[in-house]
């Protein structure tokens, strides 16, 4: 066989063989689509719900997941939900999971986030601030409990996840008032 008949070849193989990609899904939200009223805060007639999430791919070197919510549009930055210690084993959180009485696999819990709650706080911008991006990231760790202080801000607990992801896959639906 000549080098281009190989290469050929295994670009065939290549392109049947199946992709794993991790990837974050939702029945309730959508990439660059605004989030439903069941999701959004209740100041702004929404029912301030955590959506149904799904994911695949996870890597088989991952030791717990963490699930968040972050706008990057807000000034300085707003954490929604952080959700830490998901056993690596779970696929998936139910619509609700963030509430105040959640409903979590194994010993997740729910951190503060950046209103001090710790549940699920659905987008609420400011009215006239425009489009605000929700990043709601699933978070592939190399620690199976994760070391964060009950006190810590959720911009620290963001950095910790950061040093100790594997790997991420984030789904960002939109919101604006």
């Amino acid at each position: 066989m000549t080098v281009s008949r190989w290469i050929i070849a295994a670009g065939f193989v290549c392109a049947a063989t199946p992709s794993f990609a991790m990837s974050v899904l939702s029945t309730d939200v959508t990439e660059d689509a605004p989030f439903p009223i069941t999701e959004v805060c209740s100041r702004y007639g929404g029912g301030n719900i955590s959506p149904v999430l799904t994911w695949r791919g996870v890597p088989a070197e991952g030791k717990s997941l963490a699930i968040t919510m972050f706008d990057p549009d807000a000034h300085n930055g707003w954490w929604h939900w952080q959700v830490l210690d998901i056993p690596v084993w779970t696929t998936a959180l139910a619509q609700g999971a963030g509430g105040p009485h959640p409903d979590l696999p194994g010993n997740a819990h729910q951190h503060g986030n950046s209103n001090g709650n710790e549940r699920y706080d659905g987008p609420c911008p400011p009215d006239g601030s425009g489009v605000h991006h929700y990043q709601i990231t699933l978070w592939v760790l190399d620690v199976p409990i994760a070391d964060v202080d009950v006190n810590a801000e959720p911009a620290q607990v963001g950095d910790y996840l950061m040093k100790h992801a594997i790997k991420t896959a984030t789904l960002t639906p939109i919101y604006q008032k």
